[in-house]
């Protein structure tokens, strides 16, 4: 079969590239400079003209700070760039898997989120996501898989424990916040679950797709520091200590609730796997 990638340049992107090619399905990788989904025209154009089995979009505006400032254009593509991929993933046959994100929570509840949960999103990217999460739907209405994941990090491009890794060689203490609870997970076990999703059992609808177990960034940070060697101290934190613009759920663990929906490993496993690729690149 054949797989179209958005945002294939991307951290995400990049690994279900990997996975796809793994599983041996043909590839039309499209990156950002090669294909800007806020652009209905050229959308439909280059899925028409690929003629893709199915589309999995990873195209996204990311900047969770930056969407506070700018929040035309983080709409521009993760409202209705989403809804452009999955009508004309749509139009031409093709199925639709498109990744979503825990921020359409608020944050609020003391237990995993499951799909049925009332969304409620605090923030302009987590309010845009949704927003494309009901583009997608409409778009696409019978050929759709939305999944919603929980703070990815990949070797593809900037992500938290890089983050942590750089700062461990700058500074002799890193203040962490530690009232923030989620699943760190791996983009390279995730894009395994994506293909899987787009080339093989597909499940219509919502599904929540993250890393097994959970823990606060603050837990997060240390694991990473221990498990890769490095030196420093991790001190924790509260949200209010170290304030952002863009407001952040509390609880971002997520679980399914959906019979068939794919389970990734252990948080610890995406860790070793992420570190593992670190060393040998």
């Amino acid at each position: 079969m054949k797989l179209l990638i958005t945002g294939a340049g991307g951290m995400l992107g990049t690994d279900v590239q990997t996975a796809a090619r793994a599983a041996d399905v043909e590839v039309v990788a499209l990156t950002r400079a090669e294909l800007d989904i806020s652009d209905r025209d050229a959308v439909t154009a280059a899925i028409a003209a690929a003629r893709p089995a199915a589309v999995i979009n990873c195209a996204a505006y990311t900047n969770v700070d930056g969407a506070e400032f700018d929040p035309d254009g983080a709409a521009a593509v993760n409202a209705a760039g989403a809804g452009f991929v999955a009508a004309a993933a749509a139009a031409a046959g093709a199925w639709v898997v498109h990744v979503s994100t825990d921020y359409v929570f608020d944050g609020t509840k003391t237990a995993p989120y499951v799909e049925s949960d009332p969304t409620a999103p605090r923030s302009v990217y987590g309010s845009t996501k949704l927003e494309g999460e009901r583009s997608v739907a409409l778009g696409a209405p019978d050929r759709h898989t939305i999944v919603r994941s929980s703070w990815l990090f990949g070797n593809a491009g900037p992500c938290f424990p890089a983050t942590m890794l750089k700062l461990a060689q700058e500074r002799d203490a890193l203040s962490v916040v530690d009232d923030q609870v989620g699943c760190p997970t791996f983009t390279g076990h995730l894009a395994e679950v994506l293909v899987a999703l787009a080339a093989g059992t597909r499940i219509p609808g919502v599904v929540h797709v993250a890393a097994a177990g959970e823990c606060s960034w603050f837990e997060f940070a240390v694991e990473i520091l221990r498990a890769s060697g490095a030196s420093g101290e991790v001190r924790p934190c509260s949200t209010d200590e170290f304030p952002r613009p863009a407001r952040r759920p509390a609880c971002s663990v997520l679980r399914s609730e959906r019979p068939g929906v794919p389970a990734l490993p252990d948080w610890h496993s995406g860790l070793d796997a992420y570190l593992s690729a670190r060393v040998t690149a």
